[in-house]
């Protein structure tokens, strides 16, 4: 009896260990990027970014793969540095963002890939979920001048729009496109380490 009750209170503590080894971390706004790219008139491409940005990610040090994401994106906040660009890309025949208001994604599992790795989860936009595959490096973890601790990462991935349904397009009179269908998405991140629960 007294070896079931050693056992069970070592396998307690393994697993507190364990749970202690991961951090939680929110995403910092004011320092978070979240850009994307896509090609115009065939001849050139459009940046632009979501500045409104929130989520968790829970970072085990010891093992990448233990660690997890969370984010949500306010799908009107996009902004091209153009208004009635921007009101067109929040309309229906866009991002339609009266009905969808939010772009999610959340991992499922983080895998090693050589040098790299690779965090898979679901990305939802415009209604539409989707696995999708984001490569990252975790850039480093320092406490900064008011004694926080910061998580700096960054990826990037392509998607198809027309996965998600976003099919708007026009065709020129040279046979071109006028919205190129592949959006390069680029993510720069900057997460402050939370309390402990």
């Amino acid at each position: 009896m007294k070896q079931s009750g050693v056992g069970a209170l070592a396998v307690a503590m393994l697993w507190a260990s364990t749970v202690l080894a991961a951090d939680q971390y929110a995403i910092d706004p004011a320092h978070t990027s979240v850009g994307f790219s896509v090609q115009h008139l065939v001849i050139s491409r459009i940046n632009g970014t979501f500045p409104e940005v929130s989520g968790t990610i829970v970072y085990d040090e010891g093992d990448v793969t233990k660690s997890s994401v969370d984010v949500t994106i306010k799908a009107a906040s996009i902004d091209t540095n153009v208004a009635d660009r921007d009101k067109h890309l929040r309309s229906p025949d866009f991002l339609d963002v009266e009905t969808y208001p939010t772009i999610t994604f959340k991992s499922t599992r983080i895998e090693r890939q050589g040098e790299g790795d690779v965090c898979h989860g679901m990305l939802t936009l415009h209604g539409v979920s989707k696995e999708v595959a984001i490569p990252f490096a975790i850039l480093g973890k320092i406490t900064d001048p008011w004694g926080k601790i910061r998580l700096g990462v960054e990826g990037s991935m392509i998607i198809n729009r027309h996965d998600f349904g976003v099919n708007w397009n026009k065709t020129m009179d040279n046979g071109g496109l006028m919205v190129g269908d592949t959006v390069k998405i680029t993510l720069n991140v900057e997460a402050i380490q939370q309390p402990a629960s």
